[in-house]
C-alpha cells in the first residue's frame, strides 16, 4: 500500500509520468489560448480604445481578469516546471522525492503572490487575497473560467466593432448623398420637413457611430446563444432614410416633370377660358333668339386659379421645388374641376338651342313621314305644321308654344295614321 501524505496516497513513478504529461499538454493548451486571447483584435482594440458605459465597466473587470490569468500561468509554469525538474534527477526517484512530486501535482503546492484576485472570483475563493496555495487543478479550473468570461468580453466588443461602425459609415455616406440631392431641390432645414428630418438622422447617425465605438457591449445582445449585434438602430436609421429618400425623389420628380404640368395647366386653364367666352356669347345669342328667363348666368375665367399658376411658375423658375409640389397637386385638380364646370356652363346656356333643334329635327321628320303617306295635301296638317314652324324658325322663339305646336302637329299625324279611308278620300287624296 502506498504512504498516505496531506495530498492523500503517494503517487507511484508511472502515475506521476502519466500526471506530468497530461499537465504538461494542459499547459501547452493553455499558453496557446493565452497568445490567442493577448493577440485578438477585440483586446487589442479594447485597450487602446477610449471606453464608456457598459463596456467601460466591463473591460475594467475583464484587463484585471486577464492579469490574473497570466499570473496564474506563470506559477503554474512554475510549479509544473519544478516538478519536472525534480522528476528528471533519477529514473527512479525515492519516496521522499515521489511525495514531493505528489504535493506539488496533487496538492496545494502552487503559492500566487503579488496579484488581487478580480471581484467576480471572490465567490469561488473567499475574500481576495495577496497571496494564495492552490493546486495545479484549481489553477487550472480557476484560469479557464476567467479565460472564458474574458474572451466572450473580448469577442463580443469586437463583433459589434466588425458589424456595426463601417454599416454605420455606409449609411452615413448614403445619408450625405441624399442631402445633397435634398439641397438641390430645395428640401433644407426649416423649409420643408424632410430637411429637417435629414439633419436629424445626420446627427442621429454620427452619434449612433460614437456610442458603437466607445461603448460595444451597450449593442450585444448574449441571449439567444451565442449571442450577437444588436442592429436594430442601425437599421430604424435605414427606415427613416429610406423615407426620407421616397420625400426627396418625389420632389425631384416634380421638377422633372413640372414643365410638362405646367405646359398642361396652361392648356387646361385656357381652354376652360375659352368655354367660359363660348358660353357667355352662346347666353348672348340664346337670349336673342329663344324666349326664356331661365338661361344661367355665365361667371368669367377663374383669376384665382391663374394668379396660383402664375405663383407656381415663379416657384419653378427660382428652384422651389419643395414648394412647387403641393401647389401643382392642389392646382391640376382645381383646373380640371375648372374645366368641367365651363363645360357644365356651355352645355346649361345652349339648352334651349339644343331643344329648338330637336324640336326643328322631329318637325321635318314628320313632314316626311306625311308625305310618305300622301297625306302631303291635307289642310289639317298643313295648318298645324305652318304654325309650328312659324313659332320654329321666329326670333325671339317661345320654346313652350312651339313645343305644343309640334305636339299637336305630331298627334294629328297619329289621328289620320289611323283613321280608315273610303275609296272616295282616297280618289280625292290621288
Amino acid at each position: 500500500m502506498a504512504v498516505a501524505g496531506p495530498s492523500g496516497p503517494v503517487m507511484g513513478r508511472e502515475e506521476v509520468d502519466r500526471a506530468l504529461a497530461r499537465l504538461g499538454a494542459e499547459h501547452e493548451a493553455v499558453e496557446s489560448s493565452l497568445l490567442a486571447l493577448q493577440d485578438h483584435s477585440g483586446r487589442r482594440l479594447l485597450e487602446g480604445a477610449e471606453l464608456t458605459g457598459v463596456t467601460k465597466e466591463r473591460w475594467a473587470r475583464t484587463d484585471a481578469a486577464i492579469s490574473a490569468l497570466w499570473t496564474h500561468f506563470e506559477a503554474y509554469t512554475d510549479a509544473l516546471g519544478a516538478a519536472r525538474e525534480l522528476r528528471a534527477r533519477r529514473r527512479w526517484p525515492s519516496q521522499t522525492e515521489l511525495a514531493r512530486l505528489t504535493e506539488l501535482l496533487r496538492g496545494e503546492g502552487v503559492t500566487v503572490t503579488g496579484a488581487a484576485v478580480p471581484d467576480h472570483a471572490r465567490s469561488l475563493t473567499g475574500p481576495a487575497r495577496l497571496t494564495e496555495r492552490l493546486s495545479l487543478e484549481q489553477l487550472l479550473t480557476r484560469m479557464n473560467t476567467w479565460y472564458d468570461q474574458a474572451m466572450e468580453t473580448v469577442a463580443a466588443a469586437d463583433s459589434v466593432w466588425s458589424a456595426l461602425p463601417a454599416r454605420i459609415d455606409l449609411l452615413a455616406a448614403e445619408t450625405q448623398r441624399v442631402r445633397s440631392l435634398a439641397h438641390s431641390v430645395g428640401v433644407r432645414p426649416g423649409s420643408h420637413p424632410a430637411g429637417d428630418e435629414l439633419e436629424r438622422l445626420v446627427a442621429d447617425l454620427a452619434d449612433l457611430r460614437s456610442r458603437t465605438v466607445c461603448d460595444p457591449l451597450a449593442f450585444w445582445q448574449p441571449v439567444p446563444a451565442p449571442g450577437r449585434p444588436d442592429t436594430s438602430p442601425y437599421e430604424e436609421a435605414g427606415r427613416r432614410l429610406e423615407e426620407i429618400r421616397r420625400e426627396v425623389e418625389a420632389v425631384l420628380h416634380v421638377r422633372d416633370d413640372a414643365e410638362h404640368r405646367l405646359t398642361r395647366l396652361r392648356d387646361v386653364l385656357s381652354r376652360a377660358d375659352r368655354t367660359l367666352t363660348e358660353a357667355r356669347g352662346a347666353r348672348v345669342e340664346v337670349l336673342s333668339k329663344i324666349l326664356a328667363s331661365d338661361v344661367p348666368a355665365v361667371s368669367g375665367p377663374a383669376s384665382a386659379l391663374h394668379e396660383q399658376l402664375a405663383l407656381a411658375e415663379e416657384l419653378a423658375r427660382d428652384a422651389h421645388w419643395h414648394r412647387l409640389s403641393p401647389l401643382l397637386d392642389g392646382l391640376e385638380q382645381a383646373a380640371d374641376e375648372e374645366l368641367l364646370r365651363a363645360r357644365d356652363s356651355l352645355t346649361a346656356v345652349t339648352a334651349p338651342l339644343a331643344v329648338r333643334a330637336e324640336l326643328r329635327g322631329r318637325l321635318d321628320a314628320y313632314r316626311a313621314k306625311v308625305a310618305r303617306l300622301g297625306m302631303a295635301e291635307d289642310p289639317v296638317l298643313i295648318e298645324r305644321y305652318d304654325q309650328a314652324r312659324r313659332l320654329l324658325w321666329s326670333a325671339p322663339c317661345d320654346l313652350a308654344a312651339a313645343e305644343r305646336a309640334v305636339r299637336r302637329y305630331q298627334q294629328a299625324v297619329a289621328d289620320l295614321g289611323s283613321a280608315p279611308r273610303t275609296p272616295t278620300d282616297r280618289q280625292e287624296r290621288a
